[in-house]
């Protein structure tokens, strides 16, 4: 790791014997590393210089994504606890939903994904907002793939009843649902602006705090609004 990392800092390479006495190395074992580790890829040498490999830049964008999912971990839980609301963060990507985070507490439990999330979009609060930020072409298309079907007594009947509903939803505004996904659950879902990429924050209440779903959401919304520049290519992961 020393050693990439001095690699690192010359731009325009180093030597290796620059390298050992930079380290503080033996030669013949700055040698051995440096060998094994430009035949992994993580350095390449050139005209007896050192230099980065493709891997070691791979690795550091790997890192990279890891720090953009920990900077939305964070933000996350500062909502989950400002609110007091477990929170959710999903995409809509190539076609399906796809949950990327959920932060909750054991006092405030997120809801069960009892029925698979990506089959079950037009029951809850998650995928409605998801699909409601679609054109009506890829709304069709995700409901020949997924089409309704009954969860719970609540539920949405059928494929047009879905279909009206998101045609009614205004832009920008929250989606509410309450027992259609889970019994005992209210959810509230509020669509984020990622590019093109279709995106949403969600939260979770008992039903029989079902009062407080539409000010946690519109509260929410105000927090995401305040610090989407800052998170903005957090959320894009």
């Amino acid at each position: 790791m020393r050693l990439l990392e001095t690699v690192a800092a010359h731009q325009h390479g180093t030597t290796a014997k620059h390298l050992a006495r930079t380290t503080g190395l033996a030669l013949p074992t700055a040698y051995h590393l440096l060998r094994t580790l430009v035949h992994e890829g993580y350095l390449r040498r050139d005209k007896g210089l050192f230099f980065l490999g493709d891997a070691a830049e791979r690795l550091g964008s790997d890192t990279a994504a890891q720090k953009r999912r920990s900077t939305l971990v964070d933000a996350l839980a500062h909502w989950r606890d400002a609110i007091g609301v477990p929170v959710y963060y999903a995409v809509y990507r190539e076609g399906e939903i796809e949950v990327m985070c959920v932060s909750d507490t054991p006092g405030n439990p997120a809801v069960e994904e009892w029925a698979d999330f990506r089959e079950t979009g037009h029951a809850h609060a998650i995928g409605q907002c998801l699909l409601s930020q679609l054109d009506e072409e890829a709304r069709r298309d995700h409901l020949d793939r997924y089409p309704v079907q009954a969860i719970t007594p609540y539920t949405v009947p059928d494929n047009n009843a879905l279909l009206r509903r998101l045609e009614r939803t205004r832009r920008m505004a929250p989606v509410i649902e309450r027992q259609e996904y889970a019994l005992g659950t209210a959810c509230a879902a509020i669509p984020i602006t990622v590019g093109t990429t279709a995106a949403t924050m969600a939260i979770s209440l008992p039903h029989d705090q079902a009062d407080r779903l539409l000010p946690a959401a519109r509260r929410l919304q105000d927090e995401v609004g305040r610090r989407l520049a800052s998170i903005a290519l957090s959320i894009s992961i």
